[in-house]
């Protein structure tokens, strides 16, 4: 069976529809999990959440989730995500607000925890460097977590008191084997490793792998979406730059 594992969609329509068209290519799958951030930044949050809702999916909370919903607040926000998060809250209907206002912070599912940033901070940590992912592993008892919210692909691998990091690649198959692991796929609608492709992974059971896969996507029509509906010109602009 395969699993689809996305993060990061943020409102970014166009994107998230290209991923499921590459998800599908790659043969039938049993469920989407979604890390997170399902809106923000991008031009159609009502859109993208009623898109993720077709599918058997999981999906946890995101800290731009829970800040359009008003369950937490904007403090922390950069002054374009604060404008932004505003501009989305005021396009979710109510279906839209309780379906976001209901998702956990933590998913246990088999042998993965699902989070947004990090075991220890669900919401808010980035984990980028392996000195964080070694704080993070008295905080989940699974041997693999999957988290987002830095939009870089990413594997932190446990061996022994070491951890090490890599950068995922496009078609890099990772084999799951005894060692803990903490795997990130990126993001679909705004990545931020320098490739402006959106990103995902896919879970093979059968082969017990996971595997990540960049797709390119109509960036200039999310941008003139963008555009119309007067969000800040630094997130229109970074989608070309993947950044």
């Amino acid at each position: 069976m395969r699993y689809a594992i996305l993060a990061d969609i943020h409102s970014n329509l166009t994107a998230f529809q290209a991923v499921l068209r590459d998800v599908e290519g790659h043969g039938r799958f049993e469920q989407l999990w979604c890390l997170g951030d399902v809106v923000g930044y991008g031009p159609e949050p009502h859109q993208c959440i009623e898109l993720l809702r077709v599918f058997d999916h999981l999906c946890i909370a995101g800290n731009h989730d829970w800040a359009a919903v008003g369950k937490i607040d904007t403090m922390d926000f950069n002054h374009d995500a604060a404008t932004a998060n505003r501009w989305t809250s005021a396009q979710l209907t109510e279906s839209d607000k309780l379906y976001l206002q209901t998702l956990p912070r933590i998913l246990i599912e088999d042998r993965f925890t699902l989070v947004h940033g990090s075991p220890k901070d669900p919401l808010w940590e980035y984990l980028i460097s392996p000195i964080a992912a070694q704080a993070n592993s008295a905080f989940y008892s699974t041997t693999f977590c999957l988290a987002g919210h830095s939009h870089v692909p990413v594997i932190f691998e446990f061996i022994d008191d070491v951890v090490t990091k890599r950068v995922l690649i496009d078609n890099e198959t990772v084999c799951l084997g005894p060692n803990k692991l903490i795997i990130n796929p990126g993001s679909v609608g705004q990545p931020r490793d320098g490739d402006p492709r959106a990103s995902y992974a896919l879970y093979d059971t059968d082969t017990n792998t996971v595997c990540l896969h960049r797709v390119s996507y109509d960036i200039e029509t999310t941008q003139r979406r963008m555009e119309s509906e007067g969000l800040p010109v630094f997130l229109i602009s970074r989608l070309a730059y993947g950044q």
